[in-house]
């Protein structure tokens, strides 16, 4: 595709590393004079991925993504702001740990293509009841709010969430577009 640059026109083609050209023409000199072109790196496209399973582990900070037991990712990640132990109640901050399953996807939430896990499952239900207290809900994968995309990676410097698991919006971007509905998640701690 010719891309114009003050006033040459420059064809890029990309291919692998020992094939990247890059064809100039220009019907005059640049006034300020010749115009350098630095190579261009090859980028392989992001191949899909197919994903069947995942796995949180809490107390490394990790989610793995797994098809057919064979690992195909892994993140590093943020969890509530009391990382240790499971669920018990609303409003504790803790990340649940068990088995549950991608439920539903929220792309207009205020957090990035949050994917919902299906917590409080039985257990944690009966669990809240005999405390008296409610097990809370709305426990998602999520990348960042809106207006704060800007810390990226630094967000995983500490837990931050109210029990969710935080990515980056790049690799919730990812894990959205490969992980189905109905896609068991373990969370453990």
């Amino acid at each position: 595709m010719p891309i114009l640059l003050a006033g040459a026109v420059a064809l890029v083609l990309i291919g692998p590393p020992d094939s990247t050209r890059v064809t100039v023409s220009s019907p005059a000199p640049h006034p300020s004079g010749p115009v350098v072109f630095a190579p261009v790196a090859y980028m392989p496209p992001v191949a899909p991925i197919a994903v069947d399973s995942l796995v949180v582990e809490k107390g490394l900070r990790q989610l793995s993504l797994f098809f057919r037991g064979e690992l195909v990712r892994a993140y590093s990640i943020a969890l509530g702001l009391t990382p240790t132990g499971d669920k018990e109640r609303i409003g504790d901050n803790r990340t649940p740990e068990g088995l549950f399953h991608i439920d539903a996807r929220n792309p207009q939430s205020r957090f990035h293509l949050p994917l919902h896990i299906s917590y409080p499952d039985d257990i944690h239900r009966a669990r809240a009841a005999a405390l008296g207290v409610e097990p809370g809900g709305d426990i998602m994968l999520h990348g960042l709010p809106r207006g704060q995309e800007d810390a990226g990676s630094d967000h995983r410097k500490f837990d931050w969430t109210n029990g969710c698991i935080a990515l980056t919006n790049e690799e919730i971007e990812e894990i959205w577009r490969a992980v189905p509905d109905g896609t068991p998640i373990q969370i453990k701690p």
